[in-house]
């Protein structure tokens, strides 16, 4: 194991002292979704494949990825998946995407993917419109799973115009439900849908990605603006390995912490371009182990290295660390 990897090894979980203003979202468990990977629910195939995908996040698929007379299968075959856990997913969160609220389907992939003791660690909702829709999901979700249930984490979707323009509004309002008393989701993670939203604005889709770059830079500000994790789009060209290569760094670079891919030769590349490089990891061992002193000391704000340290600076040193013991 290489010695930046020991040293992580080395730093427990960061615990947070009165003296720093959190909120849930900080103290939330970090799960890295460098690579988000989509599987058709009802595709028995592809979902033995799912073991050797080697992806962060694993999503079983009710929306695109399914034909309208396969839906009912779809959530059936997620429902029994979770059921029987005939499926291996190893280090893959096991997450689902229903269809969106307003395609009239979202109800009762609810109802059946969510209707047993086991449950994906989040659901991906498509197509986000508002406060609406988040308050139609949260009912269901409470009404499904009930109150005496740990949260699932709730991945939204922006794939229109309009839900870019009203990206802040759409955050403030998940927070919002989420701050409820049991609430039974907990938002995690943005999610730009580039094929949707370029045909929503009637954009043509280029490997440049020059059409979508306001959107992007928009998604990423929005969902860091909301301590949210900001997945980036699609690289259409899944044969073009050098390309999604320099697409997924330049993602990184904006600040972007995963990327969707659509096929598993797509995995590692991506999965590469986000992982920390050691310099990067050995930045934020330090900085938790100088964290982790100054809390023993009952101190609160402090300086590493010149800066002045906040606590979002130290929650994205954690996000770091966790992600290379994710690894290990």
């Amino acid at each position: 194991m290489p010695t930046f990897h020991r040293l992580v090894g080395k730093i427990c979980p960061v615990r947070f002292s009165k003296q720093f203003s959190t909120t849930s979202s900080i103290l939330a468990p970090y799960t890295p979704r460098r690579s988000l990977m989509y599987v058709p629910g009802n595709d028995d195939r592809k979902v033995a494949k799912i073991p050797k995908l080697g992806a962060d996040c694993v999503c079983l698929d009710c929306e695109d990825g399914v034909a309208l007379n396969m839906k009912e299968s779809a959530r059936h075959n997620i429902r029994n998946i979770l059921d029987t856990k005939r499926v291996e997913f190893g280090n893959s969160e096991c997450s689902v995407r229903v269809n969106s609220v307003d395609s009239g389907m979202c109800e009762q992939d609810l109802e059946i993917v969510l209707g047993g003791e086991n449950l994906p660690s989040a659901v991906h909702l498509p197509k986000v419109g508002g406060k609406e829709e988040l308050e139609f999901v949260w009912n269901m979700v409470d009404k499904v799973v009930g109150k005496e249930r740990e949260q699932i984490g709730l991945i939204m979707f922006i794939e229109t115009a309009r839900s870019l323009i009203d990206i802040d509004s759409i955050c403030k309002s998940a927070w919002s439900l989420a701050q409820s008393p049991n609430s039974p989701l907990f938002p995690v993670a943005l999610v730009f849908g580039s094929d949707d939203f370029a045909a929503d604005i009637g954009a043509t889709r280029t490997k440049e990605n020059v059409e979508l770059l306001l959107a992007r830079q928009v998604v990423v500000t929005a969902a860091k603006a909301h301590r949210l994790q900001a997945i980036d789009c699609v690289y259409i060209d899944y044969k073009d390995h050098e390309g999604l290569k320099r697409q997924s760094e330049e993602g990184n670079r904006w600040g972007f912490t995963g990327k969707q891919v659509i096929h598993p030769g797509q995995v590692n590349i991506v999965q590469a371009a986000f992982t920390p490089n050691s310099e990067r990891v050995k930045w934020a061992t330090e900085l938790l182990q100088e964290f982790q002193e100054q809390q023993l000391d009952g101190k609160g704000a402090f300086t590493f290295r010149g800066h002045m340290i906040d606590m979002p600076t130290v929650k994205q040193a954690q996000n770091v660390v966790d992600i290379v013991r994710k690894q290990s």
